[in-house]
């Protein structure tokens, strides 16, 4: 589906307009990212065998009648409605009704289901894989407006935080506006020198200092006919400003060294890490070059709010890899408990990181194993919780059932449940058949137990 076409009909400031409504979104199940919105009916939803096996969930390890779910308008209630495989809000199993403010993921069998504020169908389902996944609603909304400013304007200001993808949102305003057949050239301000940022942005001349022997384009003429993206462009200096401004008002730019200008049409596409706005208040941008490009103004969202993304993500990640193994449910868990500081750049980094990783150990499954204690932080206590069920014991007490259970849900395997238990595998298989666990459905997923 070509998602300009999906736009013609679609005006995004009517669904701004409507009210947010609340639900679940089936996000992982049987081994693959999923995204599918389950709507509350008079905000309340009852998980049930019949209802998810209507919207496409064969999950077979998900009871006939498995779990509650109620949204108050200010907060949540989950209830395990005595499910045979238990039910897991945020990495800890619940054994009755609980209440939270903000809860992240919920775990039924072998499924994931992200608690979203607002699950109403975005304008924009999925991008071409070139300009990033968009899954979920806060990045398809941000793309709405970018794509809105690429028709209808030739400047975007994007801000957002380190890593959140403002460069690919760049790209958006350059596929969808009217020069998307032209270069696109994409320069980090923070990264040019200060005495060369007049040259490398405008050209030189030849003979304009020692050692310039041809006439040189610079970065203006570079992207004529399409689309310049300045990251960080507050950091460049006061004086390059005002000769930007003056570039960009005339269509001109003057190489250093020459006596006459060069036209160039070319789109704009600014990014910082804060707001522009901001940036003028503090002396640091020229008020009248703010006037010029700031507006429209659109932040692109922190992954912490687009948890909905990280398992496309994930899947993404692990086919650039080139790694054969899958994806275990008990890593997309851990990853969507925790919160990523540098954004989808961290994710991606520590994810291929586990995937080259398991490629070199042959394994055939990665597990939440595979994440390192120091990639992302853990939430913990109230609702920051752990991203694993708790496992601690004293070395002589027998793990409880729900510990055991844990620990193959992590490990994937009897041996690695055991090296987590600190135990010796013999003694672990007696207890799981003692306790009459089937160990299968572990088997299965990852390899022989």
């Amino acid at each position: 589906m070509n998602v300009s076409d999906t736009l013609e009909d679609h005006d995004p400031t009517t669904l701004r307009r409507e009210r947010p409504e609340p639900g679940l979104v089936l996000v992982w199940s049987e081994d693959e990212a999923k995204h599918v919105p389950l709507a509350l009916e008079g905000g309340r939803i009852e998980l049930t065998r019949e209802k998810l096996l209507a919207v496409g969930l064969d999950d077979r390890r998900i009871s006939r009648v498995h779990a509650l779910v109620e949204h108050d308008g200010t907060g949540w209630s989950i209830e395990d409605l005595e499910s045979r495989n238990g039910t897991w809000l945020d990495g800890e199993r619940i054994r009755r009704r609980v209440g939270s403010a903000q809860p992240r993921v919920l775990r039924l069998g072998r499924s994931l289901f992200a608690f979203s504020s607002d699950i109403r169908r975005p304008a924009i389902p999925l991008l071409d894989p070139s300009l990033g996944v968009v899954a979920g609603r806060p990045l398809a909304v941000c793309y709405e407006r970018i794509i809105q400013a690429a028709r209808y304007g030739d400047c975007v200001a994007v801000t957002g935080e380190s890593g959140t993808g403002k460069e690919l949102a760049a790209r958006v305003f350059h596929a969808f506006g009217p020069r998307s057949g032209g270069p696109f050239v994409a320069i980090n301000c923070a990264a040019i020198p200060h005495a060369l940022a007049e040259s490398l942005l405008f050209g030189t001349k030849k003979g304009a200092y020692s050692g310039s022997t041809t006439d040189t384009d610079g970065y203006l003429v570079a992207a004529h006919g399409g689309t310049l993206f300045l990251d960080e462009i507050a950091e460049l200096d006061a004086a390059i400003q005002a000769k930007l401004l003056r570039a960009l008002e005339t269509r001109e730019v003057l190489p250093v060294g020459a006596s006459r200008y060069r036209s160039v049409d070319i789109r704009l596409c600014s990014a910082t890490h804060e707001s522009l706005r901001g940036a003028v208040g503090r002396g640091k941008f020229r008020k009248d070059l703010y006037f010029r490009i700031g507006r429209p103004e659109i932040e692109v969202p922190p992954l912490r709010d687009r948890v909905e993304d990280i398992p496309l993500l994930l899947e993404r990640a692990r086919l650039q890899s080139g790694a054969q193994a899958r994806i275990h449910i008990s890593f997309v868990e851990a990853c969507l408990l925790r919160h990523w500081s540098g954004n989808v750049r961290e994710l991606l980094a520590e994810s291929k990181r586990a995937f080259r990783e398991a490629a070199l150990e042959d394994g055939d499954m990665i597990g939440a194993t595979a994440l390192d204690d120091e990639s992302g932080t853990r939430i913990e206590g109230g609702e920051r919780r752990d991203t694993q069920p708790p496992l601690s014991r004293s070395t002589e007490a027998k793990p409880t059932e729900d510990q055991i259970r844990a620990a193959l849900e992590r490990a994937g395997s009897v041996a690695g449940a055991a090296k987590l238990l600190n135990i010796h595998r013999t003694q672990l298989r007696r207890w799981i058949a003692s306790a009459g666990i089937d160990a299968a459905p572990y088997r299965r997923e990852v390899g022989a137990v």
